[in-house]
């Protein structure tokens, strides 16, 4: 038995030292003072000032900021009305059609929507990369908020109605601020799927409407600089900063319940 633990202790170290080893590498050689990554030569931080005065890479920053945070804001709304329709309805259909842009791959996704812009005949640019973000953001959303309201006792909303307090009087003043820790976390999850999609962007992003994945893999097609290295730490961080808080606002979406 004590066997059967040691050789699962020792698959499990592989398997992260795989998955983790690499970022780690990604992070180090971004302080490499050497423009090749093929060995280390010093410590330095000149490419996070390279990448600072980096005006394309600036902009792509920009882009990116403005379209998570517009694709979040409206994911979480929408997403938040789904979540409260899954559960209260308990209808299949109604949450395949939620959760179907979570489970379709990406590139399926990416063709779809852009086939459908072409159709209505709409210019591809930011405005496109926010509408399909928001389209695969809003299940995730609804994942975080049902995840919610299902830890939730609704014998609170009861005893409110029971002593006369009005349908929307309960949502606002004991619905909605139990479930704020849900929506939070979902509005954060959606931050950072649309942070970091590159697969759905690519085939809805315009002409001068690149963001931070796209300038990247522009970037990375020439080479892998150290600066490549610095602009991704920094993604990494934000992610796993975002990450860690939404898994603290709602554990139960990251437990799986």
């Amino acid at each position: 038995m004590q066997r059967k633990n040691v050789l699962l202790w020792i698959s499990a170290a592989l398997v992260y030292l795989f998955l983790y080893l690499p970022l780690v590498i990604v992070v180090v050689f971004s302080f490499n003072d050497s423009r090749l990554n093929a060995e280390w030569v010093g410590f330095t931080w000149k490419w996070y000032g390279k990448l600072f005065h980096n005006q394309e890479m600036l902009t792509a920053a920009m882009n990116s900021l403005i379209i998570a945070g517009v694709s979040a804001a409206v994911a979480t709304v929408l997403g938040t009305l789904a979540g409260l329709a899954m559960e209260q309805s308990r209808q299949r259909l109604l949450q395949m059609l939620v959760l179907a842009p979570i489970a379709m791959p990406e590139i399926l996704m990416g063709v779809s929507l852009l086939v459908l812009f072409i159709m209505v005949n709409m210019t591809l640019g930011l405005l496109s990369i926010m509408l399909a973000h928001i389209t695969f953001c809003i299940g995730f959303v609804a994942l975080a908020v049902q995840a919610r309201i299902s830890s939730m006792d609704p014998g609170l909303v009861e005893a409110a109605r029971d002593l006369g307090a009005s349908p929307w009087r309960c949502f606002r003043e004991i619905t909605l601020p139990l479930l704020m820790p849900g929506i939070l976390a979902g509005a954060l999850m959606a931050f950072t799927l649309s942070i970091d999609d590159f697969v759905i962007t690519f085939f809805t992003a315009g002409v001068g409407s690149s963001t931070l994945p796209l300038q990247i893999y522009s970037m990375v097609k020439i080479a892998v600089t150290p600066e490549v290295n610095a602009v991704s730490t920094l993604l990494m961080l934000l992610t796993l900063v975002v990450i860690t808080v939404a898994s603290r606002l709602s554990p139960a979406v990251f437990r799986g319940e």
